[in-house]
Formats: structure tokens, C-alpha cells, sequence
């Protein structure tokens, strides 16, 4: 079942999440449950704005082809989550899949409440429909730490307990985690914060601009670390950052965070609010991409936001991001490529680009009538790659200055640091969604609008690159 807005639209992205109509944000529990991935988000389903939350809910067994169930979480009136089902995980409990999630009410001012739901049959693979617990588990921020923001639980497990943690913002500006202890869902027990952005590497990495994080994550790396991802928010949704360190229980009960390294998640301006998924293998990411056009084109187009192709991250040695599109993702290539060399071909409204440089090479993807160009410059000897899109400004404060990602030098697997020092880029569009994935090190992700005088024409220009590029072949089956 594809994914699709009306196909007379260019901007819809036909292959990501996202619902039919109105709004989309964040990627809410993705969750795998008896083979199958369930993935929810935060959904209006009356208009392509920011209101009355609901849970979208779609399911899929290859990551790649997604299916559409009914919205599984809706406002409750005069419950606790009454004027809105924001952001929250999904666990197993017990064997009753159980959604963690915030709620908000009437009265509101940045606080919600930890609000369970559960599946309610097990049994039946779609997990169609959910049950809302009547009450709150956690009623508000702990007492003593002037907290004015407190949101988005996630959990997780460590040394054999399940814990939570909640986004938060206090009255002095401050940032933080808040740690909780939640061996049983029903009763939460508050175990300190975990961290704060008076955290040295945090500070140096992030600056103080925010003043509250949200969407806290938490996954378990390959070597034994841990990477923490926090969505930067400076009153209004902003950036994103990682930390990776150690989790150590402490002699109090709780867990201490020891960060060694912090960055940004991703380098583009349209990603926010990602939400993870451990594996026994890996751990899966999906972000948020809204608008960056106007309020009267998105009212117009009757649609808003998507949800980012599944990433699977990890960390390199140093500490740094280890990100990569997930392999399922080429299960949407089309039989044969379109272009498989150095040169131009026309290209499609969706579409998966592989580049690999050995000298400085561009990509030109659009030509404006003007003569103007989006490109794409890899350059392997300096080791940056910078995504230059000025010809299609932005609304925004955050303008359309060329995007610049630096990625350490790296050469063929075996081979010895050598002239043969290469830079491998790969580039997935749909509709008006752009993704570029640096070798493995880092994302831009950035919404650009193709007008109707536009050419989409892939031209390749550099002395010695390697090229791929694959349609997108509308999905087989849902």
C-alpha cells in the first residue's frame, strides 16, 4: 500500500511515512512486534496543523513498504491527555505491547503527565486498537527542581531493570534529562537527572541556546557504549544532538551518564524529534522533517510533514556517529538504474543516488530557470561534502546558507592511507524530501520545493567518481 498523496502533488513524498492528509510530527514508539515493525506518530487528522494530537499508527515486515491501521491513540475527554497524545515509546510488557506517552491537558503550561496504554489483543498482528489507562502513572514534574517543561518518556533497559527517562526544561534556563525507575510500569519512582546541559562535552557541543530537551533516547552501541540523542528546544522546536558515553549504576539506585564525545545528530535544517528502535543487531532511527515553506502553501497543499527514511546508527571509535540508510531500503530501487556512470540523466521524483568520489565532483540535481543550481560538492581530499541549495530559499530565521559536513579521510577497506583516499555520498529524494548520507558519519536532511520550470536533471562533474542512481519502484505489496 503506498504511501502517497495525491500523485499531482510533486512536494508528497510517496515512500516515507506520513498520513494521507494533515499533519505529521514526531515518530512516536517504533516497535517490532512478532515479526512485524509497528511505527506510530504525532497526527492531526482534521488539519495540516499543530493540534489536537492524536497517534498515527502503520506497520510494515521490510522497513520499506508500510501499511496504513487506524489511529491508535486519540484524546480522551476530560482525561488526562485531553487536549493531546504527544510524544512517547512503546514497550513490551509482559506481553501486552504498552504505549508510554505524554499527556496533555486543558490547562497545560509545557508539564504533561505519563499516560499508559495497552494493546488490546496481543494477538491480533495489526495492533489495531488500544486501550488508554484511565489515570496517569506520573502526574507531573518531581518536586524541588523548578521544572517548567516535562515531557516524552522513553524506556529502556540496563543492568537488568527497566528505567525511563523524561525530557525537561527548568525556570534558570537549564536543559536535562530526568532519570526514572520503572521495574513496574504502574509505579514510577524518580531517580535523579541523569544529565543536564551544564555538562561540559553537552555545553561545548550544543552552546546554551536551549533551554529544554526533549524526545530523550537511549540505545546501547556494538563496543559497550552509549549514545544518548536529545531534540535541542529554545522555545520552539530548534535542533538535535547526540552524546555517546557510559551508563553506570551509581551506589544511590540510580544511573550516571559519563559523556565523552557530542555532536549533531543531523546537519541539515528540516530534522527533529527522532525516535530509536534496539535490535539485538542494531539500533534503527527515524526523525521528523517538517515544512519549510509557508503556512498558506502547506494549508493549501492540505498536507504537512513526513517522517525520514529509517537510519541505523551506532559510533565509531572516536565517538563520533556511525550512520548508515537501513540495507531494507533498496528493496525500493528499481530493477535497473538509471544512470550507472559519470554524466546526465534526467531525473525522477524519487530517487536513490550513490556517489563515490576520488577527486572533487559535483552534483547538479536541479536547474532553475535563472540558471541556478542545487548541488552537491564531495571533495574527499579536504574531506567535506557541502550541500548548496541557495537558488531554493527557505522561510525561517535559520536562511539557506550552504550546508557544509566535514567527514574524517578514509580510503578503500585494506588499503593504506594513499592517493586513493575516496568519499563515498549517497542521496535519497522523494517528492520534496532530500536526505544525504556523508560515508557513514553524517545526515543532511533538508526539504526543497521544486517549482514547475524546474529541470531535475542529475549532471555529474569530476575527473574520477563512481555513479548509481535508482528510481523509486512504487511498493509490490503493504
Amino acid at each position: 500500500m503506498s504511501l502517497a498523496a495525491p500523485p499531482r502533488d510533486p512536494h508528497a513524498p510517496r515512500f516515507r511515512v506520513r498520513p494521507p492528509a494533515n499533519w505529521i510530527n514526531d515518530p512516536n514508539g517504533p516497535f517490532r512486534w512478532r515479526g512485524r515493525y509497528h511505527l506510530f506518530y504525532q497526527h492531526n487528522p482534521h488539519a495540516p496543523v499543530h493540534a489536537d494530537i492524536h497517534w498515527g499508527h502503520v506497520s510494515s515486515a521490510d522497513l520499506a513498504h508500510w501499511e496504513h491501521h487506524p489511529i491508535a491513540l486519540a484524546p480522551t475527554p476530560g482525561g488526562p491527555d485531553e487536549a493531546g497524545c504527544w510524544s512517547g515509546c512503546v514497550v513490551d510488557d509482559g506481553g501486552v505491547p504498552t504505549a508510554v506517552y505524554t499527556g496533555i491537558d486543558r490547562d497545560h503550561a509545557g508539564l504533561g503527565t505519563i499516560c499508559l496504554a495497552r494493546a488490546a489483543d496481543p494477538d491480533d498482528l495489526s495492533l489495531a486498537e488500544w486501550r488508554t489507562l484511565p489515570a496517569p502513572v506520573v502526574g507531573g514534574p518531581p518536586p524541588g527542581l523548578d521544572v517548567v517543561m516535562f515531557r516524552d518518556p522513553f524506556v529502556f533497559r540496563h543492568g537488568g531493570r527497566r528505567w525511563a527517562l523524561v525530557g525537561a526544561g527548568h525556570a534558570d534556563g537549564t536543559p536535562s534529562v530526568l532519570l526514572y525507575d520503572c521495574g513496574d510500569l504502574s509505579h514510577w519512582r524518580f531517580a535523579g537527572v541523569l544529565l543536564d546541559g551544564t555538562d561540559p562535552v553537552a555545553a561545548g557541543a550544543f552552546g546554551d541556546r536551549a533551554v529544554g530537551w526533549e524526545c530523550p533516547q537511549l540505545y546501547a552501541t556494538r563496543n559497550g557504549e552509549w549514545v544518548l540523542v536529545v531534540s535541542l528546544w529554545d522555545a520552539d522546536p530548534w535542533t538535535t544532538g547526540y552524546l555517546t558515553g557510559r551508563l553506570t549504576s551509581t551506589e544511590e539506585g540510580g544511573l550516571r551518564f559519563t559523556a565523552r564525545h557530542a555532536g549533531p545528530l543531523d546537519h541539515g535544517r528540516d530534522f527533529y524529534a527522532p525516535a530509536v528502535l534496539q535490535e539485538a543487531d542494531r539500533t534503527l532511527l527515524w526523525g521528523w522533517s517538517w515544512e519549510a515553506r509557508t503556512a498558506g502553501e502547506t494549508e493549501r497543499a492540505g498536507w504537512a510533514g513526513v517522517l525520514t527514511a529509517p537510519r541505523v546508527v551506532d559510533v565509531h571509535t572516536d565517538g563520533s556517529l556511525r550512520v548508515a540508510p537501513a540495507p531494507e531500503l533498496e528493496l525500493l530501487r528499481a530493477p535497473e538504474p538509471f544512470v550507472a556512470a559519470p554524466g546526465r540523466a534526467a531525473l525522477p521524483e524519487a530517487y536513490d543516488l550513490t556517489v563515490t568520489a576520488r577527486a572533487r565532483t559535483t552534483l547538479s540535481l536541479l536547474r532553475s530557470a535563472s540558471g541556478a543550481e542545487l548541488r552537491v560538492c564531495v571533495d574527499p581530499q579536504e574531506g567535506t561534502v557541502t550541500l548548496d541549495r541557495g537558488g531554493w530559499p527557505r522561510t525561517g530565521a535559520e536562511g539557506t546558507a550552504p550546508v557544509v559536513v566535514r567527514a574524517p579521510r578514509a580510503t578503500k577497506p585494506g588499503v593504506r592511507q594513499s592517493r586513493e583516499t575516496e568519499l563515498e555520498v549517497r542521496v535519497l529524494v522523494d517528492g520534496s524530501l532530500y536526505e544525504v548520507f556523508v560515508a557513514d558519519r553524517a545526515t543532511v536532511t533538508e526539504r526543497v520545493y521544486r517549482r514547475p520550470d524546474d529541470v531535475a536533471q542529475l549532471v555529474v562533474a569530476g575527473p574520477d567518481a563512481d555513479v548509481g542512481g535508482w528510481a523509486l519502484a512504487p511498493p509490490a505489496h503493504g
